[in-house]
């Protein structure tokens, strides 16, 4: 029996099929291979053997003295940088949905700004300024740097989350809302708020994972002792093992990540079970869009 197209592609027939085996052959065999030339060069410059892997199991100073203090220093920078852009990022996000033109003009303005500016400049600006204008010491003043690039750019990019999620919303909630006689505060707080938790979830931990790996900026250019500076004091310590230090790094940068994530999808079942969902979800996908400056995600208030 013939095979009927479908709607959106036409089924590949036999050349096809086998066409699309041989790339897919082609394919493995030159991933294979670059596997292979990269191990062969690792190899040959002594990084894969066991005495600079020895350390991680064998040495506990390495954790002590190296990894352990640069992890807390990331988490503490991280956590700092989370608990202050997500209360932030959802004020500017509701100032930008308010019924005055002057409280949403300026928190379009912070929001566009700050997202325009690389995290990257707006800790060296921070660090620049809290060396010229404040008393902080030199050893606090990288955290305090990274933490406050941290917040202004992520802050920018929560709020135009929020924005996201509550415009998803049906627009019959806040007309419900305003036919019982509920305030826009009230209707925001007690209504849209509550059901647009759900939606935000997978862009807010998006963005919270892009917090956790941007400390690692502070440590490049801030000389902040968080985890993936921790990589070059181990590799001069133990024998130049720079690929075994990078790679225990990265392992524990997906761990800690992976635990994020996996946290964020436990609440967000529990969330919905919890409460009715409206089913709208402001996807990962949307994070990119919301990271380009200039670009704006449909009205400027809910329901309209």
């Amino acid at each position: 029996m013939k095979e009927r197209p479908t709607v959106l592609y036409d089924v590949p027939g036999p050349r096809a099929k086998r066409r699309n085996v041989l790339y897919t052959l082609l394919f493995l065999i030159a991933v294979a291979a670059v596997i292979w030339w990269v191990l062969v060069s690792l190899a040959d410059k002594d990084q894969l053997e066991a005495n600079k892997w020895e350390p991680f199991f064998t040495d506990s100073r390495v954790w002590t003295t190296y990894l352990l203090p640069a992890l807390e220093n990331t988490l503490i920078a991280a956590a700092l940088s989370m608990v202050i852009a997500l209360p932030l990022g959802a004020l500017l996000g509701i100032g930008r949905l308010s019924d005055h033109r002057w409280i949403r003009g300026a928190a379009g303005t912070v929001v566009e700004f700050f997202r325009a500016i690389p995290v990257l400049i707006l800790m060296l600006f921070a660090n620049a300024a809290y060396s010229e204008f404040t008393d902080v010491s030199p050893e606090n003043r990288p955290l305090y740097a990274v933490v406050t690039g941290l917040v202004l750019y992520n802050a920018s990019v929560l709020a135009e989350v929020v924005r996201a999620g509550i415009l998803s919303l049906p627009s019959g909630q806040t007309d419900a809302a305003k036919a019982i006689g509920m305030r826009k505060g009230q209707t925001m707080a007690y209504v849209l708020l509550p059901q647009s938790v759900t939606a935000m979830l997978p862009a807010l931990v998006s963005q919270l994972v892009v917090i956790v790996k941007d400390t690692a900026l502070g440590g490049a250019m801030l000389g902040f002792s968080e985890l993936l500076a921790s990589v070059r004091p181990m590799s001069a310590n133990y024998g130049a093992n720079t690929i075994a230090s990078f790679t225990v790094v990265a392992v524990i940068f997906v761990i800690l990540n992976f635990a994020l994530t996996t946290f964020a999808s436990w609440l967000e079942r529990r969330l919905r079970r919890a409460r009715k969902s409206t089913g709208a979800v402001v996807g990962v996908d949307a994070v990119e869009e919301l990271n380009r400056p200039g670009e704006h995600l449909g009205p400027t208030s809910p329901g309209k």
